[in-house]
């Protein structure tokens, strides 16, 4: 299976998940679709044999068409590495289960820059 980490996403995820898995998982930049916005890099993706497309885009099924997509779609709810790390598990597993045209939004927790008052 072919895996595709969206541009918004740590480069670091992409060694977890090759090492855990037995899929071949490339990063947009690598494949030089850094620059392709959400519609252009699902088409570059699905011209490409691209099976699985991780995102930390959540909100790409509102904005994108998705009927009659080729691959599957798993959006992060989280792009900050500690808890992307956390969840690589579960984003492993979520590719394992992927089908063709599927959605997925993983729940890996919340990021916030803001600091508590305590």
């Amino acid at each position: 299976m072919k895996v595709l980490l969206d541009h918004n996403l740590p480069h670091k995820l992409r060694a977890i998940l090759a090492s855990q898995g037995s899929h071949d998982v490339f990063t947009a930049s690598y494949m030089g679709w850094g620059g392709l916005q959400n519609g252009e890099l699902l088409r570059a993706a699905e011209e490409n044999g691209i099976d699985v497309l991780v995102t930390g885009d959540g909100t790409l099924r509102y904005e994108q068409n998705l009927t009659g997509r080729r691959l599957a779609i798993i959006a992060l709810s989280a792009n900050n590495w500690p808890l992307v790390r956390e969840c690589a598990a579960q984003i492993q597993s979520a590719i394992d289960q992927a089908r063709p045209g599927s959605f997925r939004l993983l729940d890996c927790g919340d990021f916030s820059r803001k600091r508590s008052l305590q």
